[in-house]
């Protein structure tokens, strides 16, 4: 029996404050920019209106406009991981964090990193260089069985918490289970599924705010398990990173996750942001994962009775489909007015379903990729 969908009033209302979808676009692309809110865009403009007019200078000014909004941010951003404020710094994207986390551990020579076969290169780049720069081996198994893969020379887990390529979900609580070091790639997990790092015991956790919470490029999170924050340096350390800036040589970091910032936002950014968190966070993260999570359920089930062969996913947002033509498919798809994106080299066309997709967006697709 299909899954059902249980969001059908709420629907309405929250796509109606994405301006995307008046123009009648299925946008199903979350999974690489999230659809913009009117309201981000707005608070974005007063943002840079203001400093256009302040001259982006003078106490109250930055005050107003960027330590305050960074704050309210990295807060914010701690409520969704289930964290407290000092274990998040702002970063620029989820590969930044996770370069941070890689760069901070003492990784050496002869040390082993598991990962996954469905990594993104955000998290493979970094690996890769770990490996030519510091003769660490990076160990790849299936995602399901990364569990298993961890051995005596294991000194880290590295993976995505959902996967980009096929919407499956790692196998948390077995990776748990075996006491190694943990860093997620939340990247398609972060404002899509509920995320709790307590739960997930983990060690690191790297988001960006440009996908399912809808906010711009240029900013992400990175969640440092708050007994390893004073434990490790910022292996990148800047201005935001310092305690002491009068005496920087001194190297008196933050006490706090704030050693590891390395973003100096933007406000127009910092303000499209959390416009875009006061949207979804009026629905509610648990009632928007769920929503979500339910859609892209039907929307899995009503492919396969198409005869779509679906690759096999998890409990989350993204549903693969397999194609021969997959350039060919993404393009036609958007010649329809619906958008979503190949996965390169590996046959699937993607598509990720958010809260914001009705059943007709979602027919739509299903329609255009039977042909």
């Amino acid at each position: 029996m299909p899954p059902v969908d249980t969001w059908s009033t709420g629907v309405a209302a929250l796509r109606a404050r994405f301006p995307v979808f008046a123009r009648g676009v299925a946008y199903l692309n979350t999974g690489t920019n999230g659809p913009v809110p009117a309201s981000a865009e707005l608070a974005a403009r007063e943002a840079l209106h203001a400093a256009t007019v302040a001259g982006r200078s003078g106490a109250a000014y930055f005050e107003r406009w960027v330590s305050a909004p960074a704050a309210r941010l990295r807060a914010r951003a701690a409520e969704w991981l289930g964290a407290a404020p000092d274990e998040v710094a702002l970063t620029r994207s989820t590969t930044d964090g996770i370069n941070i986390a890689l760069a901070a551990l003492p990784l050496r020579a002869g040390d082993e990193v598991v990962t996954s076969d469905e990594e993104h290169p955000g998290l493979l780049a970094p690996l890769a260089r770990l490996a030519a720069t510091r003769g660490v081996r990076v160990r790849t198994a299936p995602l399901r069985e990364l569990a298993n893969a961890v051995g005596p020379r294991t000194r880290l887990v590295a993976c995505s918490h959902v996967s980009w390529v096929s919407g499956a979900v790692a196998p948390v609580a077995d990776l748990a289970a075996t006491g190694v070091p943990l860093l997620y790639d939340g990247a398609q997990a972060l404002g899509a599924i509920a995320v709790d790092v307590r739960a997930l015991a983990c060690d690191f956790y790297a988001a960006p705010a440009q996908k399912w919470l809808c906010g711009p490029n240029g900013l992400g999170f990175l969640y440092v398990r708050g007994e390893l924050v004073r434990e490790l340096e910022p292996p990148w350390p800047s201005y935001e990173s310092l305690a002491d800036t009068v005496e920087p040589l001194a190297r008196r970091w933050h006490r706090d996750a704030r050693r590891f910032d390395t973003v100096d936002p933007a406000p127009p950014l910092l303000a499209w942001a959390l416009a875009a968190l006061d949207e979804l966070e009026r629905v509610g993260p648990a009632k928007i994962a769920q929503a979500a999570c339910d859609a892209a359920d039907a929307f899995a089930a009503g492919a396969r009775e198409r005869g779509l062969r679906v690759a096999p996913r998890g409990r989350s947002t993204l549903v693969s489909v397999a194609s021969e033509r997959t350039a060919a498919a993404v393009a036609e798809l958007a010649a329809r007015g619906v958008v979503v994106r190949e996965i390169p080299g590996r046959g699937l066309v993607r598509v990720s379903v958010g809260a914001w997709n009705d059943g007709d967006d979602r027919e739509r697709c299903l329609r255009a990729l039977v042909g």
